[in-house]
């Protein structure tokens, strides 16, 4: 069955489709794919050879550079340059390989005058003692990257010059790997209905999404919970963009402000405890690509402590607060502190229904006759892990902030990143903690997200409880309702 990414972006008037050419399926294969990527002609099929031409401008730009490369290798003070080339062609693999004889002759110009070496003066005797070079070489154009896979040259004077182990090994590993990102990045595009501008950008994609396996993987291997990291819908984003479209910078640049201190009870906690199934938790929301997750986070705690004090559950408006709340900076980041207070002087909140999620800031059209819930004030929470699980299970879910540092690449389990990967001091998310326990063993938190349910599991991340992991107890509160 053939499939087609959807990658189009609306413009004025039209849908400005991306060339459907680079999203071809391939059947059995990546390769279809990255042929249609780099605009191949169809008569050069998959793994088959085209001749080309020497005076092709894309094989003098090759042999530029392996002339450069013997250069730079060889063990004589003399520079070489090209005579001339022949049994050029390429084949299209994981990006375009390319093959082709050069003939090198020795000049009169000693090395470190490379630049000038296309001007340098042959030696007399250049033409019968020359050197020929037959060279492979990978061009990766969405990595932006040229290889060289194989390099053997002969004469009198020099010995055979063979790439090192460690290239030849990293060739080898780098195409198969190619193959496995493309085939990756096609599912991940339809799994995750990406769309992208056009080809450029959907290929500056493919290459961030290259950096970010990689990047999972050492987190993978550097965690030490239960915890699978891998590809989510944030796989083709930067770490820059990652923390500007969806974290909240102020948490650490600002931090908590004095609050009145809550009443920790003296009983000790039960051994586990979920207020979703309890009855006082809204469903999974999405903030979109707006920092807006210190608003979900307060408003989750007020649904949860509404239902609590008044006995019905109402999932209420985090657009109230990133329109109306004049301290905080809507999708810029917020304080949970500040919109506390926010609310408290608004007179309460709406639903979610009166004044749904835009996920960008717009006029305030708060209405006092749509409140549907009010706090009295606000408390902290101390930071000590056994009196928060206590809070937790007598009073409700609490609003907190954590370092977000493993959650791009967070599929599920318990995450325990290594204290100083994820550093409690720089704190950049706000989250909703709803209860504790633990699995084979291993003690866990358990957080609602507000990235919607195709992100962790279902929406939530469960992270490991008892050594304050990344910061989750530093900034804990809630609302009170009298």
């Amino acid at each position: 069955m053939t499939r087609v990414y959807r990658l189009a972006v609306q413009s004025p008037g039209a849908v400005t489709a991306v060339r459907s050419s680079l999203w071809s399926t391939m059947e059995g294969s990546c390769v279809l794919l990255l042929a249609a990527a780099l605009g191949l002609a169809s008569g050069f099929p998959p793994g088959g050879w085209l001749d080309l031409s020497p005076d092709e401008p894309e094989i003098k730009k090759l042999v530029e550079l392996a002339v450069r490369d013997y250069n730079s290798l060889s063990d004589s003070d003399a520079i070489y340059r090209q005579l001339r080339i022949s049994d050029a062609r390429k084949q299209l693999v994981a990006g375009i390989k390319y093959e082709f004889n050069v003939f090198l002759g020795r000049t009169l110009c000693k090395k470190g005058r490379e630049e000038t070496v296309n001007s340098c003066p042959l030696h007399d005797t250049a033409q019968v003692k020359g050197v020929k070079c037959n060279f492979s070489m990978l061009r990766v154009p969405w990595l932006n990257e040229t290889k060289i896979l194989h390099r053997l040259c002969s004469n009198e004077d020099v010995a055979e010059a063979s790439p090192s182990p460690n290239q030849a090994v990293e060739s080898s590993v780098t195409e198969d790997e190619l193959l496995e990102t493309l085939s990756l990045f096609k599912e991940f595009v339809t799994t995750y209905d990406k769309k992208y501008q056009n080809d450029e950008e959907a290929l500056r994609r493919l290459r961030i999404f290259h950096g970010n396996l990689k990047k999972a993987k050492e987190i993978q291997e550097k965690d030490q919970g239960s915890a699978e990291y891998g590809i989510t819908r944030f796989s083709d984003l930067t770490e820059e963009e990652f923390r500007t479209l969806y974290l909240n910078p102020l948490l650490s640049s600002q931090g908590l402000r004095p609050m009145k201190k809550a009443v920790v009870p003296k009983d000790p906690p039960p051994a586990a405890w979920d207020w979703r199934e309890h009855g006082a938790v809204t469903e999974v929301k999405n903030q979109g690509m707006c920092g807006s997750c210190w608003a979900f986070s307060v408003t989750g705690n007020i649904e949860g402590q509404w239902f609590l004090k008044k006995g019905s559950l109402i999932s209420l408006s985090e657009q109230e607060l990133v329109d109306c709340d004049g301290v905080d900076k809507a999708c810029g980041g917020g304080l949970p502190e500040s919109a506390y207070e926010a609310i408290e002087k608004l007179g309460g909140l709406e639903t979610e229904k009166d004044y749904s999620y835009q996920g960008h800031k717009q006029r305030c059209s708060f209405s006092t006759n749509k409140v549907s819930a009010y706090i009295n004030s606000s408390v902290e929470i101390p930071q000590d892990e056994t009196q928060i699980a206590a809070w937790l299970a007598q009073n409700g879910p609490i609003s907190i902030a954590l370092n977000a540092f493993a959650m791009q690449f967070y599929r599920k389990g318990i995450s325990h990143p290594f204290r100083i990967l994820c550093n409690s001091l720089m704190i950049d998310h706000a989250v909703l903690l709803v209860g504790y326990g633990e699995r084979n063993g291993v003690p866990f938190w358990a957080i609602k997200n507000s990235w919607g349910t195709d992100w962790g599991e279902e929406g939530y991340y469960y992270l490991y409880r008892g050594s304050g992991a990344c910061g989750m107890n530093k900034m804990c509160s809630s609302s009170l309702i009298d």
